[in-house]
């Protein structure tokens, strides 16, 4: 399964942003209103929960600087990557897209389609108020 949050505008350069997203601890500012927990674990990992949902635990598996930083589930019972894709548009700013790919059976993929098309869009559109 591959979604895709919409491309968003931030009046930063893709290495601002790139700085920012590349520090674990900063992802907290960028999470939904309904998150009940969020800790950091090492320089490269963190874990969240969302209210109603298990806790996931991200670490951090591949920087390309200034345009990919790729997230991956670090341990538990489904494997998925969170990957933030970062374009210059001009010296000042940039767009930010967020792309979730995961293998899921059918009937997961259909449950959670949903809720995390919304949780990579929150995560995207705070991304301009946070850096």
């Amino acid at each position: 399964m591959n979604l895709e949050s919409p491309k968003i505008s931030v009046e930063k350069s893709s290495e601002e942003v790139f700085d920012f997203l590349s520090e674990i601890k900063n992802f907290e500012s960028l999470m939904p209103d309904n998150i009940s927990k969020f800790e950091v674990l090492s320089e490269d990992k963190f874990l969240f929960a969302l209210k109603g949902m298990p806790e996931i635990i991200l670490k951090k598996k591949e920087v390309m600087p200034p345009n990919k930083i790729i997230l991956g589930a670090a341990g538990g019972k489904i494997d998925f990557s969170l990957i933030a894709n970062i374009y210059q548009k001009d010296t000042n700013s940039s767009e930010v897209q967020l792309a979730f790919s995961g293998n899921f059976n059918p009937m997961m993929a259909m449950m959670i389609k949903g809720p995390i098309s919304k949780f990579i869009e929150t995560l995207a559109t705070s991304i301009p108020e946070a850096i």
